[in-house]
């Protein structure tokens, strides 16, 4: 378990936390990014999506005589009841922070992407815009592997890239220019110098990925989805990132590392969907100058590193003091 984002030493700064989720590890990983900012080992509480009658030999989600949670952080619409439920049978004295615009009122806390952020959210002092969306990526976790990392794939000293990929997800498609257009990044970036690392997604259809195959190389490396992911170990060897545009957490998350971030373009599909997300990047490179668009070249660029994650604990944290 990673550690590195606890500030405090000794006691936890919150005796108890919990973390109520769907299963998709997106939502999930969110919600411990922002927990362990306060606990090491906050409590996992998994939203059940069974019905009818598995549902009746599920264990609940949580019981009365549970020790009482002090924050409930939760991200997905099918966590609201749950967690309201949750403060409710406390007495709602645990403090509910949400990590997106909930559909149900109730939450003392909100996090609401740049990119989903509407006016009218400006005038509630519960609502706070974030950047993206929170993670478990820190620099002491990238750190511990990064000696490791460089020895498996830049053993010569060269210059490592990670290119991640996703999938087609309404905003854009992965359809055989979007192949082309990726395959030919890797192909210059390796004759640029480069040791190419690449890595696909669990969004990511396998035509991406048999694409992506006939790229290995001996200086390209395509994790074939056979084995550990070696994700964390590409994060830590990278020198650079090249990353398809359909992902919101991925840029967050290489963002963290203080490393040059590039954004591939990819077929639009268009819509209010691809808005949202050409937003989110136009947000990314221009108004917040951390990121760049991929032009042939992946150059060093300074810009403070992102951390979303913390700042989140510290507002939180601030809130607890109050609350006091």
């Amino acid at each position: 378990m990673d550690q590195g984002t606890h500030t405090g030493k000794g006691k936890p700064d919150v005796d108890c936390i919990w973390a109520v989720t769907e299963s998709k590890a997106g939502t999930l990983t969110q919600c411990l990014g922002v927990a362990k900012e306060l606990n090491p080992a906050p409590q996992v509480k998994t939203i059940s999506r069974s019905r009818g009658i598995r549902k009746w030999f599920e264990p609940p989600l949580f019981r009365r005589k549970e020790q009482e949670p002090v924050v409930l952080v939760s991200c997905g619409f099918r966590s609201e009841p749950p967690v309201l439920e949750i403060k409710a049978t406390y007495g709602g004295r645990p403090i509910a922070v949400h990590l997106q615009k909930p559909r149900i009122e109730g939450y003392d806390m909100v996090f609401v992407s740049r990119h989903d952020w509407v006016t009218e959210l400006d005038s509630l002092p519960n609502y706070y815009p974030m950047v993206g969306v929170p993670h478990q990526i820190t620099p002491v976790r990238l750190k511990a592997l990064r000696d490791d990392a460089r020895a498996r794939f830049a053993g010569d000293g060269r210059r490592v890239v990670a290119v991640f990929v996703g999938g087609s997800n309404g905003a854009y498609l992965y359809d055989d220019k979007t192949h082309k257009h990726i395959g030919d990044a890797i192909k210059h970036l390796e004759a640029e110098g480069w040791r190419v690392l690449v890595s696909v997604s669990r969004r990511s259809e396998e035509e991406t990925l048999h694409s992506l195959l006939k790229l290995r190389s001996a200086n390209i490396n395509v994790w074939d989805r056979n084995g550990e992911n070696p994700y964390l170990y590409y994060m830590a060897a990278a020198d650079g990132f090249l990353i398809a545009k359909d992902s919101i957490t991925m840029p967050c998350e290489a963002l963290a590392t203080g490393k040059p971030v590039y954004s591939l373009d990819l077929t639009q599909i268009p819509g209010p969907r691809l808005e949202k997300f050409e937003f989110y990047h136009r947000d990314l490179a221009e108004t917040l100058q951390l990121t760049k668009p991929f032009r042939g070249k992946i150059e060093s660029y300074d810009y403070q590193p992102l951390n979303e994650t913390r700042r989140i604990g510290s507002i939180i944290r601030s809130a607890l003091k109050a609350a006091v």
